[in-house]
Order: structure tokens, then C-alpha cells, then sequence
């Protein structure tokens, strides 16, 4: 089955979800969270799809629910953030701003990520990614652990994202599709065909349907960060030590037939 008929099957299945809007999603924001993450293919989320859809809903915005996003990351010219990431240092930190297409929205977010594998986000609504505003400045003085005038654009990427919601709604589940990553310092490109990147997000460890159905699909847990994967794939002065294991797997899943 070709890629073009993948898309259109994920699509069909999309479909017979029941919607959730995006005011309902206001009292599910998790941001102070468990994360989990998963990396399969599209046709491993197509069976996925058709299993969650009696237990999950799906975000429908002005009848879409398949979102395009882009995001561009900063980091110091030395790649403080990356490399605090690849040596899995306690209370690491990304810093992006993200513009959600659909909704016309964007915001500068600061995530953190503790030794306790809690991560928090904190963000404000912006109009640009001028990091000469002062209301931006004081924003990140608050919540980054780096000096502003280090920080640099280093990664821009683009993807679609599902995001289904449990009925009992303790818990989101995001599915982003479509990766494409963009280089701003080698100016380097890389589509990530058929990958694709689940991630679980709930507070605590409350019961999850999703986990059953991922469990069933051999699907399991698998690191994917991708701002240090996108970095890696798209500039080759970079470290990659401890990614490289996962590079391995990333790749070998993008080569699979679909």
C-alpha cells in the first residue's frame, strides 16, 4: 500500500471519531504532566485508530481535525539545550515558538523537564519572534535558565497532528504525522515520510485505554525529541553519541514498506 493510500485511510478513520471542541479541552491542559511517547508508522496508527475510537474523542476545530503546525526552536550557538538533552541532565529545557495554523495562534513556550520526569510548560500568546520585545525578555528571565541574548533560531519543523482525548478526559493523546524538519544553520531539509510520533500526556498515572491497544500493536515506549532528533538528521557537526541507538530505529521504521 502506498503512502498517498495510508493518508487517505488515516483520514476515513479520522472521521468516525466523535468530536471534542476545543473549549472542552480548556479543563484537560496538562501542564504539568507525564509524558509518554511512542514512534510506529502510519499504517501501525491506522489499526490503532480503528481499536480507540469507542474509548477517545478528537479535537474538531471549524471541522478539522487533522491540525498543521510549525514550530521553530532556539537554542545558544553552542547547542547548550542539545547537548544538555543528549547527556540527560536533570531540569533540561526547550525553548520554541509554536504557531498553530488552524486557529491562527502563536506562543512562545518554555518547556522544562525534571529528574522526576515531570515536564511543565509555560507559554504566552505572541504576534512574532522578536526576542528584542520586552514583554518577551521578562517572560524568559521568569521561566529560562539561559540569558536571552545567547538564544538562537536553530530548528523549524512542520507536521500535522491528531489529538484524541479519553472519554473520561484524565488524559490527551497527540499524533503527529507528515515530520518535516528545516535547518536554520546548515539550511539542511528532512521529510520524515511515514513516521509517526504518539505521545501520551496525563497527570499522575490514572488509568489509560490507549496503553492496552499500543501494547497489542507492539508499538512501545521510544525517546523522540524533535528538537535533538530534527538537529541531529539535519546537521552533521553535531554529537550524537547517546541518539545514535535511536537514529538506528527512526531510520529502520522509515525504511519499512507501508
Amino acid at each position: 500500500m502506498n503512502e498517498q493510500t495510508e493518508a487517505h485511510r488515516m483520514i476515513e478513520q479520522i472521521g468516525h471519531f466523535s468530536a471534542i471542541t476545543l473549549d472542552e479541552m480548556k479543563s484537560i491542559r496538562l501542564m504539568n504532566r507525564m509524558d509518554t511517547k511512542f514512534v510506529t508508522t502510519r499504517h501501525k496508527l491506522i489499526q490503532l485508530l480503528e481499536q480507540a475510537r469507542q474509548d477517545y474523542r478528537i479535537q474538531d476545530i471549524g471541522g478539522e481535525r487533522n491540525m498543521l503546525y510549525h514550530t521553530t526552536y532556539f537554542d545558544t550557538s553552542d547547542y547548550d539545550m542539545y547537548y544538555d538533552h543528549q547527556y540527560g541532565r536533570s531540569n533540561r529545557q526547550k525553548i520554541r515558538f509554536r504557531t498553530y495554523v488552524s486557529s491562527n495562534l502563536q506562543f512562545l513556550e518554555v518547556k522544562t523537564k525534571n529528574n522526576h520526569g515531570r515536564t511543565k510548560k509555560k507559554r504566552i500568546e505572541v504576534s512574532d519572534m522578536n526576542l528584542a520585545d520586552q514583554s518577551k525578555r521578562d517572560f524568559l528571565a521568569e521561566h529560562l535558565h539561559y540569558d536571552t541574548d545567547l538564544l538562537v533560531p536553530a530548528l523549524g519543523n512542520h507536521f500535522h497532528r491528531i489529538t484524541l482525548v479519553n472519554n473520561d478526559k484524565t488524559e490527551r493523546l497527540t499524533i503527529d504525522s507528515d515530520l518535516c524538519f528545516s535547518n536554520l544553520v546548515t539550511g539542511q531539509h528532512r521529510q520524515m515520510g511515514n513516521l509517526v510520533i504518539i505521545e501520551l500526556k496525563r497527570d499522575g498515572l490514572c488509568y489509560s485505554p490507549i496503553l492496552e491497544m499500543l501494547l497489542n500493536l507492539h508499538i512501545h515506549p521510544h525517546g523522540f525529541s524533535k528538537y535533538c532528533m530534527g538537529s541531529a538528521l539535519t546537521n552533521n557537526a553535531l554529537k550524537i553519541n547517546r541518539f545514535k541507538p535511536k537514529l538506528i530505529d527512526i531510520n529502520k521504521l522509515m525504511a519499512q514498506a507501508v
